[in-house]
């Protein structure tokens, strides 16, 4: 193939050939064997040399050249000619310093040594072009369902034929009791794809949401078009699965859309998951209707919504206690991931037990500190006073409005919760001096004593540690690892921080920090 003698246009033809077998550019081929004529021609007329070969697109002629670098003084004569024998060579005067002169050698018949580097040079880059145009293709795949051939099982893992490459579905990606065999044709989710020196790795997965989602993709023509919108899902893969669906076109119910003609579409999607129970949610942007939805079969009575921290109690009956939760948790544990929201089951005994501690908790804190008795304890918590900072700024008239408290006793009160809030700054104070926490945070605009005291016990005590911290660290928040969301608790999440405040509060620390 790479002998001067042999038939040119043949050249051109094996170049095509290999392009088209390999599904990669023509011009990657005939560059492949410039460089092996090279490096075979090195051989013949020395390494030292830089020697250039080309073959014409148009005839397949291969031409030879060892290339001169013109300098002032020759040092290196292999590679290298002076000024004036440049000149000579090239009878021209508009020769310069640093030009190139192309040196035209003989025509070479490789010898076997030589053509077999050459052929190794092309293999070589052929290999690379082709794991190049690979890569390319699949990472253009991620993130879509792909169909292969089970290949082999190697440790609970499975490699699945792509045709012109291999994929990997690890063993916990694979849905659980699933049997596969080799030979049997699936599909899976790619959730990756990694290029590595020996070609791209591609990952798959059968347990991840998404792939059940993409399954909804292919078998409802409404999602397709985009008049169906898939907001979240929730797999237990092999077990129960929760999909959220909301319709754009409020004429199209987009539950029966999902389920089908007697549940043809859905019963598609089990069918691919191995029997999974599907529940489909009609999305709403009421978190209350949504949370009611997503624990269905259970009836709830009563939602209570926590924003700030992202959290909601449902109060039920006994008797939907078992269909909320589920086996093992699982429907309460779908449906916190379906909606984002941590969800907390109640019964309405432990509704009441719980609102009667939280009553008697906060009386006994006015009792306590502001050494008032339980008749004025309970009436302040009636009516809707939760700590002693909101009696202390409360307004004399507004205590006055409760009735059975007169001016002496609403004044007296304001006076007692002053001097107790005094009384634990000083205490906090001096905690946060034992725990070592520096002035510079103590003195940061937006944190009150009990976040000083909190992030002091979490060993967060200088300005510069606090301007280090995340949001989510600060206040909490969710993260998600291969479809599976999981809490992130925060240093104050109990102070019940907004993310606003929280960046303010990080972010006015660091102008100070790194300014």
């Amino acid at each position: 193939m790479l002998n001067q003698r042999s038939d040119k246009v043949e050249l051109l033809r094996i170049a095509e050939a290999v392009a088209v077998e390999k599904s990669i550019d023509k011009e990657i081929i005939l560059s492949s064997m410039e460089s092996a004529i090279q490096k075979a021609a090195k051989t013949k007329f020395g390494s030292e040399n830089d020697i250039r070969a080309k073959i014409d697109r148009e005839s397949g002629d291969i031409s030879l050249h060892k290339v001169l670098t013109v300098v002032e003084k020759q040092e290196n004569f292999n590679n290298e000619i002076t000024l004036t024998n440049a000149k000579k060579l090239k009878d021209k005067e508009d020769v310069n310093v640093g030009d190139e002169i192309y040196e035209e050698l003989p025509p070479v018949d490789f010898g076997r040594i030589a053509a077999q580097t050459a052929r190794q040079v092309i293999t070589q880059n052929v290999r690379a072009a082709e794991r190049e145009r690979q890569y390319n293709d699949f990472i253009d795949k991620k993130d879509e369902i792909l169909s292969g051939i089970v290949k082999r099982l190697e440790y609970g893992n499975a490699i699945i034929d792509l045709n012109r490459s291999e994929a990997i579905i690890r063993k916990e990606e694979l849905i659980p009791r699933e049997i596969l065999k080799t030979g049997d044709r699936i599909k899976a989710y790619c959730y990756d794809v990694i290029r590595e020196n020996k070609g791209q790795q591609i990952f798959l997965s059968r347990a991840h949401p998404k792939f059940m989602e993409k399954l909804f993709f292919q078998e409802v023509p409404e999602i397709y078009d985009g008049i169906i919108e898939i907001k979240s899902s929730a797999r237990d893969a092999g077990s129960r699965a929760k999909i959220c669906v909301y319709s754009k076109d409020s004429s199209i119910d987009p539950v029966g859309a999902c389920v089908g003609m007697r549940g043809s579409r859905v019963q598609s999607v089990v069918n691919e998951l191995n029997g999974e129970k599907i529940d489909i949610v009609n999305w709403s942007e009421d978190v209350a209707s949504l949370a009611v939805s997503a624990l269905a079969p259970a009836e709830i009575q009563k939602v209570i919504i926590d924003d700030q921290n992202k959290r909601i109690e449902v109060i039920l009956t006994e008797e939907n206690l078992s269909k909320a939760i589920g086996r093992r948790g699982q429907n309460v544990r779908l449906a916190s991931k379906l909606i984002n929201f941590e969800i907390d089951i109640l019964t309405e005994k432990e509704e009441s037990e719980k609102r009667q501690l939280e009553f008697k908790g906060k009386t006994e804190i006015f009792i306590n500190n502001l050494e008032v008795d339980e008749t004025l304890g309970q009436l302040l918590v009636a009516e809707g006073f939760s700590t002693i900072e909101e009696i202390n700024q409360s307004t004399q008239d507004e205590i006055l409005k409760i009735e059975g408290i007169d001016d002496d006793t609403a004044k007296e009160l304001k006076e007692r919760a002053s001097d107790y809030l005094i009384k634990e700054k000083e205490n906090i104070g001096k905690k946060l001096k034992d725990l070592g926490v520096s002035d510079d945070l103590i003195k940061h605009k937006g944190l009150t004593p009990g976040m000083l005291l909190t992030l002091g016990e979490k060993k967060i005590k200088t300005l510069k540690d606090f301007a280090e911290l995340s949001t989510d660290e600060l206040i909490g928040g969710y993260d998600e690892k291969k479809g599976v969301k999981f809490k992130i608790d925060g240093y104050l999440e109990e102070f019940a921080l907004t993310n606003n405040e929280a960046d303010d509060l990080i972010i006015n620390a660091r102008n100070v920090v790194f300014k």
